[in-house]
């Protein structure tokens, strides 16, 4: 059974472009990842100076997500540098302990090809989804 929303809520889920930053296998755990995500500049520290540094510092969004994915990738090390799709309004939620603080995209699974929502051309943490 499908569920159907309106137009208004589906405006209401915000999709961010991170750059995932680090990614490990949480221990204990058969399926967990965690990543640390960079989403580009907090709102609150807008000022022109602060967007065009390169190095992370506290106006950088950077934030810890988990994540079901380790089945595809085994070796977490290939996420590094890999810029894709999160919903980042979601609620925090607590899982085994941490803190995850937004949701990656991905396609397939259980049986199907699974994939990552990539964008086709090179775009910054933080650029929203329309």
């Amino acid at each position: 059974m499908r569920i159907m929303i309106s137009f208004d809520d589906f405006k209401k889920m915000e999709i961010t472009m991170g750059k995932i930053l680090s990614a490990e296998k949480i221990a204990d755990t058969d399926k967990l990842l965690k990543l640390k995500v960079h989403f580009g500049t907090k709102l609150e520290c807008v000022p022109q100076e602060q967007l065009q540094k390169s190095e992370l510092n506290e106006c950088d969004d950077v934030r810890q997500v988990v994540s079901g994915i380790v089945l595809h990738f085994p070796d977490p090390e290939k996420l590094v540098g890999l810029t894709c799709a999160f919903v980042t309004n979601l609620e925090p939620r607590n899982i085994k302990g941490l803190v995850s603080e937004a949701m990656i995209l991905a396609l397939g699974g259980d049986g199907e090809p699974f994939s990552l929502l990539v964008p086709n051309a090179e775009v910054s943490p933080g650029t929203k989804a329309r």
